[in-house]
């Protein structure tokens, strides 16, 4: 339990100075925004290129993982729409709790990975993100399509969200860098690396910038059920499918730190874009980081 904690307490003091730097106008919602951009299209490609392109997956449970997060998230995913009649919910605001359970915080998953499992975690991160993006893309575009939107989501629509993610095509090039085995100069890994080391401080810096402390006190069931969904019963629920499906040791570790993260910041943008309940939304993903900080170590020690 102390080790766990001495990881995630940095992540979280990170995460707490960009929300204080925010409000002390070092940069402006420009200049975070700018921040965010750089970290999503640049430094994080980088990193995940790296992770998947350079490591070494010769004792890592990848198809069980996978499977792991994969069934965990749909099944949460099954779960809000169980649940939805117990909540008198609108279609956008339904969207909302919907994201809140099911979208992952890949900056927190990394941040936390990395203190708590070092190098040989980053690996198992970039498997997470390479399954968990694409499918919480699909499942929460559908449903802000289905109950926030007047458009219908095609599949030529959700191919194209898909296929333009900056994370999936890092991920994609990182797999066939690894099928082809390409020898990359050191020089040019050496960059690769320092660019994509970039990405955890700035990502968890930009994620503080993007708590939204306003009106919390309305609305505060879908509050409250998003967050028990996301931090509690989702890494209940991976826990149980790896030890069912016999991934154990650090693979579960990082399976469990997955599901237990709060949910992403591109949730509201997500939200915003597509006609759901924005302000809900904002508010679900302040709750849900602040709550972490409690919830991901008691987890942690409950489940690994």
């Amino acid at each position: 339990m102390t080790d766990v904690l001495a990881g995630l307490i940095p992540v979280f003091a990170i995460i707490a100075l960009g929300s204080a730097l925010r409000h002390v106008t070092i940069l402006d919602e420009a200049g975070w925004r700018a921040v965010e951009r750089l970290t999503y299209f640049v430094l994080f490609p980088c990193f995940l290129f790296g992770a998947i392109a350079f490591a070494d997956f010769r004792d890592a449970p990848i198809g069980r993982l996978s499977l792991v997060l994969a069934l965990g998230m749909m099944a949460m995913a099954a779960l809000a729409f169980a649940l939805r009649p117990t909540f008198v919910l609108d279609g956008p605001a339904f969207t909302s709790l919907f994201q809140g359970a099911v979208r992952w915080n890949s900056y927190v998953a990394l941040g936390a990975i990395s203190a708590i499992l070092g190098q040989p975690g980053l690996a198992l991160i970039a498997v997470a993100i390479a399954v968990m993006v694409p499918l919480a893309n699909t499942l929460c575009v559908m449903v802000l399509m289905r109950y926030a939107s007047h458009e219908s989501a095609s599949p030529a629509m959700l191919a194209g969200q898909v296929a333009r993610n900056p994370l999936i095509i890092a991920c994609a090039a990182g797999i066939a860098a690894q099928l082809v085995d390409l020898h990359v100069p050191e020089t040019l890994v050496t960059g690769i690396d320092l660019v994509g080391k970039a990405a955890l401080p700035l990502g968890l810096l930009a994620v503080g910038a993007s708590l939204d402390f306003r009106d919390l006190k309305s609305r505060i069931a879908p509050l409250v059920a998003a967050s028990v969904l996301k931090l509690l019963v989702m890494p209940l629920l991976v826990a149980g499918l790896a030890t069912l499906l016999g991934v154990s040791g650090p693979a579960m570790v990082a399976a469990v730190i997955c599901a237990a993260v709060p949910g992403a910041p591109s949730s509201f943008i997500l939200a915003r874009q597509l006609g759901g309940d924005a302000p809900l939304m904002a508010g679900i993903t302040t709750v849900q980081t602040v709550a972490a900080l409690i919830t991901m170590p008691l987890m942690l020690w409950v489940l690994t």
